[in-house]
């Protein structure tokens, strides 16, 4: 049957029957995946008048590399990863450096948590990190400069915490940027459709970060390397990760490079598209951006120096202008108009009310 009749039709895939091949094994770990993949599934819509899209086992996932599931011990949702190991060698060995004591009770520590490490017994070269399940950070949106700021102030820090354990990430993208969901969300959430409630029955409605802080994670360091305390020069070939805009890349993809510096690249990127691209409030920002994504590698600020700049303009922003919403370039004037009451009856007074702070911290 071709690809694309089975995907109508809501049949697994091939890369979908890697998984119900594994979910026995898998479920002996503590992991059960969803219905739709056990060795017995039959299909829910089958002999009824539903669609196969109204119906929980009908959802094809959006990636097949990495695979929700419910770890069975105490009901958590976990994000189950699978990857090659001569393809990537040190993924396991560095996301368990970062993620293990005394590492993980760092508070500057922002990489993703590893629950479990699994070898497959069906292929030797594949192995299965096991991590919280976490949403892409910009969802739902940011609504202030404060909650940007603290954004800002996480994801800086997070990445100078990793420098500073002599390792380069590589590969920072808007998909290995991820953000705790507990806080923000009062319901779980469909890892598939994240804009609906666990069981598809409702939309969710998530609360601002502002009312509720959240914490964000750096995840995949399938491209990452750990380099000794004494190796102050460090050099890579290129390789591409999701980002492919590196200056340094374009025209000479084979001299080996300084990955630190291209990690800077990576994260004053992602701000500059994520952020500086998208609204209009963000000017006091520009410099710093502009200095962390220049073409001379060698002229990028260090993460240290990243950290100690926000810090100090952070310090300059009032009280007003943390507050201010979020406005993006693309809406019109009447849509600035009915987002700006909706937020000073809905967000602004209220936030005033409880006093809360402008740049929302979340506790240790």
């Amino acid at each position: 049957m071709a690809v694309e009749d089975a995907l109508r039709k809501g049949l697994l895939s091939e890369s979908e029957i890697f998984w119900r091949d594994r979910y026995e094994w898998l479920q002996r770990c503590g992991y059960l995946l969803r219905p739709r993949y056990s060795p017995n599934w039959v299909p829910s819509w089958q002999g009824t008048n539903r669609s196969r899209l109204q119906c929980e086992d009908g959802i094809y996932p959006g990636s097949t590399k990495v695979m929700d599931a419910v770890r069975e011990r105490d009901g958590e949702m976990v994000a189950i990863k699978h990857y090659s190991r001569s393809t990537h060698p040190f993924e396991s060995d560095i996301a368990l450096f970062l993620s293990s004591p005394p590492l993980a009770e760092n508070s500057r520590n922002h990489c993703c948590p590893i629950l479990d490490v699994l070898d497959d017994p069906h292929d030797h070269d594949q192995r299965f990190l096991v991590m919280p399940l976490f949403r892409f950070y910009t969802d739902p949106k940011f609504v202030t400069v404060g909650e940007s700021v603290e954004f800002f102030r996480q994801a800086f820090e997070g990445l100078q915490f990793i420098h500073s354990q002599h390792v380069a990430h590589r590969d920072i993208s808007r998909l290995n940027v991820m953000m705790e969901w507990k806080p923000i969300l009062p319901t779980q959430f469909h890892p598939q459709r994240p804009w609906k409630t666990r069981d598809l029955k409702r939309d969710v409605r998530p609360y601002t970060r502002t009312a509720h802080p959240v914490k964000y994670y750096f995840t995949d360091f399938g491209l990452s390397r750990r380099y000794g305390p004494d190796d102050t020069n460090s050099l890579e070939v290129p390789i591409m990760g999701g980002d492919k805009t590196v200056p340094e890349f374009q025209n000479d993809p084979h001299t080996p490079r300084n990955p630190f510096h291209t990690d800077v690249y990576y994260m004053g990127n992602l701000i500059r598209r994520d952020f500086l691209e998208v609204y209009t409030n963000f000017s006091f920002m520009e410099p710093l951006i502009s200095r962390m994504v220049q073409d001379a590698p060698d002229k990028r600020p260090s993460m240290d120096e990243v950290v100690s700049e926000l810090t100090q303009i952070a310090s300059k922003l009032s009280w007003c202008k943390l507050r201010e919403r979020l406005v993006e370039r693309r809406d019109s004037s009447f849509m600035n108009l009915l987002k700006s009451a909706h937020y000073l009856s809905a967000r602004a007074v209220p936030n005033l009310v409880t006093r809360r702070s402008p740049i929302p911290t979340p506790k240790a």
